[in-house]
């Protein structure tokens, strides 16, 4: 049966629709204005008159970027900390979930690891034992720390524990009658039809992974161990002449660019992989997330 639009429902539909439009350039004005700082000429941006559109269009900033070797070993170190640090978390997580989603007949000490799961989700040691445990094993200056520090990520676990649930029984038993143990099981029949869950949790690692800063701002002394977002959390570009050969082309450059223009660029080159891996894995973010949220 087709519902009869209304006056009512055709005036809620235009509020949601302006709703919805509202909430979108809110997410977008911000990366578009960072982008036109970015493009704008020096005088516009320390002015602070830039909006929409770019004043006195230019690619000095990112033609300087270029030439910045500390900006492309961040980025270096934020590339090699979110494949190592995704594709552990990947494996934690599958490895734990699985188990965890047997019923206490079949694995005894499930009700037991969910607890302390639990409790790990809600509480943690603080700061200084967490710096002093890390220091203890010389992961000081470490990829590792970067990697580890996050390398179990206990709310996918549940997200994909809730969904190998979810999944159904017989499928398991039919395999376990034709002799399939745990591991072809998990290997063979969970994770392909888990493909959904799975691309979101792994989402949620390459984002966390890439743009969390604080445990390079604790345990990375030496700025070229920095990932890309404690970089730029922690850069104050001064320019100074100084630094730089005074012939005319370089005076030219320098008296082009600001502070804000060449942070924004950089901040606006940080935000594009992650903008660009998003859009593959969108398609199956609703999906894993509804399946794998619907019982504990």
């Amino acid at each position: 049966m087709v519902k009869e639009s209304t006056a009512v429902s055709k005036v809620f539909d235009v509020i949601l629709i302006l709703v919805l439009v509202s909430v979108a350039l809110l997410c977008v004005l911000p990366i578009w204005y960072t982008l036109m700082v970015s493009l704008s000429e020096k005088s516009a941006a320390a002015a602070g008159i830039v909006r929409l559109w770019p004043i006195g269009a230019n690619l000095v900033s990112y033609q300087q970027i270029m030439r910045d070797s500390e900006f492309f070993l961040s980025f270096w170190v934020s590339v090699k900390r979110v494949v190592l640090g995704a594709s552990l978390s990947f494996i934690v997580t599958v490895l734990m979930a699985y188990p965890l989603s047997k019923s206490n007949r079949d694995f005894r000490l499930r009700n037991i690891l969910m607890w302390v799961l639990v409790f790990a989700l809600l509480f943690n040691g603080g700061l200084i034992p967490l710096y002093q445990t890390v220091k203890a094993y010389g992961l000081i200056d470490s990829i590792w720390v970067l990697v580890l520090s996050g390398g179990l990520p206990i709310f996918n676990v549940i997200l994909v524990m809730n969904f190998f649930r979810n999944l159904p029984k017989e499928l398991e038993e039919a395999a376990l009658v034709d002799g399939a143990g745990p591991w072809y099981t998990l290997f063979v029949l969970f994770i392909p039809l888990s493909v959904p869950v799975l691309a979101t949790v792994s989402l949620f690692s390459i984002v966390g992974h890439w743009n969390e800063f604080f445990s390079g701002l604790v345990f990375m002394t030496k700025p070229e161990n920095y990932p890309l977002q404690t970089y730029i959390r922690q850069m104050v570009v001064q320019i100074d002449p100084a630094q730089f050969n005074t012939d005319s082309e370089t005076l030219k450059r320098l008296n082009e660019i600001s502070n804000q223009t060449l942070n924004a660029a950089k901040i606006f080159i940080a935000m594009l992989p992650i903008l660009v891996v998003y859009p593959f894995l969108q398609k199956f973010f609703i999906h894993g997330i509804t399946l794998g949220s619907v019982k504990e």
